[in-house]
Formats: C-alpha cells, sequence, structure tokens
C-alpha cells in the first residue's frame, strides 16, 4: 500500500486516504439508500452499478487531474468560466426541470449540472485574482472589482434556479478573500451589498404576489416558504403529522432516532422506503439510521480532516495562489457537506445540497473529484519542490570543483 501511494498516487496520503474512504462508505450507503430507484428500475444493481460508475470516472479523474500542474489549471480556468456563463443562461432557457427547478442541461444524452462547473471555474479564477491582490497591493481596487463582477454574474445566473449554491459559492469567495487579507473595507462593503440584495429580495416576495412576479423569479416564493415553516415548526404545525410539506424532514428525524448509537447496521434502513431523497439529500440520515451515531461522527471527521489538512497544505505552498485555492476548494466541499447534514437533523430549510462524493449524482461527483484532483496536484508540486534540495546536495562530486571554480 505503501508503494502504492509513493510511486502512483502522489500527494498528500492522508488526503488520499479520506478521498477512497469517501468513495468505499458512498457505494455502501448507495446501494442501501437507492431502495426506491431500484424499484422503479426493476433492477437491484442498475442504480449502485451506474454510481459506481461515476464514482471510477471521478477516481480516474482525480488521478489525471493531480499530475496536472496547477499552474495549467490557472489559465484554462478562464475559459472554464466563460464557457460556464453561457451554459447557464442557456439552461434558463432550455432546461431541463426536475422538482420545480431548472438546473439541468441535457446534450448528448448526457444530464449535467452548468453550475457545478461555475463553481469550479469561480474558485479558481477567484484564487488567481486574489493572489495578483496580494502580489500588487496598489492594484487590490481593480482586482477586488473584477472578483465581484465575476460574482455577481455567475451567482445572479444561479441564483433564479438555486439560492442555496449560490450563497455557498459567495461565502465561500468571501471567506477566501478574508483569509487573502483583502481589505476589510471592501469585504465590509461586499456583505453590506449582499444583506441590503436579500433584505430587498425578501421585501420584494412579501409584497408583490406571485402571479404578477416575473417567471424567473418565481423560485424566490419556494425558498421563503422554506424558511418560514421552518421557523414556525413546532409552533403552527403539529409536530406529530406528517404531510407532503414536512416529509422528508420528519422521515430524516426518524431515521436518525432509529440509528442510536450503533445503528441497524448497513441494508436494513426502514426509512428508506419513505424517504423521497434518501439517495441525495437525506443520505447522512440514512447513514446514522445504519451506522448510528458513532458512524456519523466518522463521517464528520473524514470532511474535518481535508478541511484540516487542507490549513496544513496552504501553509506550506510556495505561492498566494496555490494556498487560497488549496484553502477555497475544501472550503466548498466542507460548507457543503455541513450544510447537507444541517438539513438532514433539521437545523436549517431543505436546500437541495447533496453530500460531497457520497450521495447519488453525476456532475457532482465528477467535479468534487476534480477538486480532490487539484489539491492533489499542489500537495504533489509541494512534496517536488521540497526534494529539490536533497536532489542538489546528492551531485556527483566530480561537478562541485566546477561550482567552485565558478565562484572563484
Amino acid at each position: 500500500m505503501e508503494i502504492l501511494f509513493k510511486k502512483y498516487l502522489k500527494g498528500d496520503t492522508t488526503l488520499w486516504v479520506v478521498f477512497i474512504a469517501l468513495c468505499i462508505l458512498s457505494i455502501i450507503e448507495m446501494y442501501s439508500a437507492s431502495s426506491t430507484l431500484a424499484y422503479k428500475a426493476s433492477s437491484h444493481l442498475m442504480p449502485v452499478l451506474r454510481h459506481f460508475g461515476f464514482l471510477i470516472g471521478g477516481v480516474l479523474i482525480a488521478f489525471a487531474v493531480h499530475l496536472v500542474p496547477y499552474k495549467i489549471i490557472r489559465i484554462f480556468s478562464y475559459f472554464g468560466l466563460v464557457i460556464s456563463a453561457a451554459l447557464l443562461v442557456f439552461v434558463l432557457f432550455k432546461g431541463h426541470s426536475e422538482n420545480d427547478a431548472a438546473r439541468w442541461l441535457v446534450i448528448g444524452g448526457v444530464q449535467f449540472q452548468p453550475s457545478e462547473l461555475a463553481k469550479l471555474s469561480v474558485i479558481i479564477v477567484a484564487a488567481d485574482l486574489i493572489s495578483r491582490i496580494r502580489d500588487n497591493t496598489k492594484d487590490e481596487w481593480i482586482y477586488f472589482r473584477n472578483t465581484m463582477i465575476m460574482l455577481i454574474i455567475i451567482c445572479g445566473l444561479i441564483l433564479l434556479e438555486n439560492f442555496s449554491t449560490a450563497f455557498i459559492l459567495f461565502t465561500v469567495v468571501f471567506i477566501m478573500m478574508f483569509i487573502g487579507r483583502i481589505s476589510l473595507k471592501y469585504l465590509g462593503s461586499m456583505a453590506a451589498v449582499l444583506i441590503i440584495a436579500l433584505l430587498i429580495g425578501y421585501g420584494a416576495v412579501k409584497t408583490i404576489p406571485e402571479n404578477s412576479m416575473p417567471h424567473m423569479f418565481k423560485r424566490a416564493y419556494t425558498w421563503v416558504a422554506r424558511i418560514e415553516r421552518h421557523s414556525d415548526k413546532g409552533v403552527k404545525e403539529n409536530k406529530y403529522v406528517i404531510n407532503d410539506k414536512n416529509r422528508q424532514e420528519k422521515y430524516g428525524q426518524i431515521a436518525i432516532a432509529r440509528g442510536g448509537v450503533f445503528g441497524v447496521l448497513p441494508g436494513n434502513s426502514v426509512e428508506r422506503d419513505y424517504l423521497p431523497q434518501a439517495y441525495s439529500d437525506f443520505i447522512f440520515s440514512i447513514i446514522v439510521e445504519e451506522m448510528g451515531s458513532i458512524g456519523g461522527v466518522v463521517v464528520i471527521i473524514l470532511y474535518l480532516i481535508l478541511l484540516f489538512r487542507a490549513g496544513q497544505i496552504a501553509t506550506k505552498c510556495s505561492s498566494v495562489f496555490a494556498a487560497i485555492l488549496v484553502i477555497g476548494l475544501s472550503l466548498m466541499i466542507v460548507i457543503q457537506t455541513f450544510i447537507n447534514m444541517s438539513v438532514a437533523t433539521s437545523l436549517i430549510p431543505v436546500t437541495g445540497q447533496p453530500l460531497p462524493l457520497i450521495s447519488r449524482g453525476g456532475t457532482s461527483i465528477l467535479i468534487t473529484c476534480i477538486y480532490f484532483g487539484i489539491i492533489f496536484g499542489i500537495t504533489r508540486q509541494i512534496k517536488e519542490e521540497d526534494q529539490l534540495p536533497i536532489e542538489e546536495s546528492e551531485m556527483p562530486e566530480d561537478t562541485l570543483p566546477v561550482v567552485e571554480l565558478e565562484s572563484l
């Protein structure tokens, strides 16, 4: 195993172990949580085989990406940003709708979410712009302005159909800029604009009738309704009543309660047959039901190890861009993780965010694997840079006099 990591899986060994552990856990839990999909497909293996195929493809992509220098990724991120912006516009008009949200494009029989590509591109481009600010502080306003323009365009396009994704992306870039020591006056103005925009949007939804609102903004009524229903639960609703509006939350709570400390063991979940999104939004509830609180804590620890190691890696990076990029990619994974877990435990309203690398998905799994691949690649380059002085010190003895003569 040690030879495998040293020879082929270059980069941070701890993160490779976390990555592989999450993939294995994903296969186990998807086999259990996809019972409703198996029933629809009339095949017990079809859903999990599809998921396994995406995971294998994702692992291969992560391996390939970790061999690519991050300088090349830095350049191509701008092409990805332009392409994702065009696709986000296209999905507004020709998007495939699921759960009343047009987030998917179907091209050549392949269904994918342009917002996933947009998230990846924005994080890389933001890391580039932030690193340029650190290298040239006198142009701080120019790069900050460019970052804001990018965020307004991309997050604005995502926001029309997916509030939670837009909010997470905005938050991650904000934290990246804070860690990159961008002026607090700029960050303060950025936060103020966001708060004002949210208040105006909420006020518009509460005062303008839904039938008078332009179609592209009608998803806002769904978000406000979810927030209000979540804040009113236990006051206006009987907590023992299950209906179409609270079905996912209630069965998710029941699944967690059934798990106890040690769980009912994989494959023995009952609530998977009642939870509409047991294989995606609420897969953490199934994990806790089958593996208990201990299993839930282990999963949380795996993601926290990722964040902790990312912080350590950032301190070893020779460039600001690589350091900010590692932080941004790990934050995107971990923040999305805890939002998914918060939904499963009814701490926040339902958002539709999958559990990274574990929930069922196609685009989300592949893009998350690219996140890991980039982080692996940066750690690989750090190791190679650390080995350079050693290799130079092991030069043949007959080359040493040449250096001495040149010094003379």
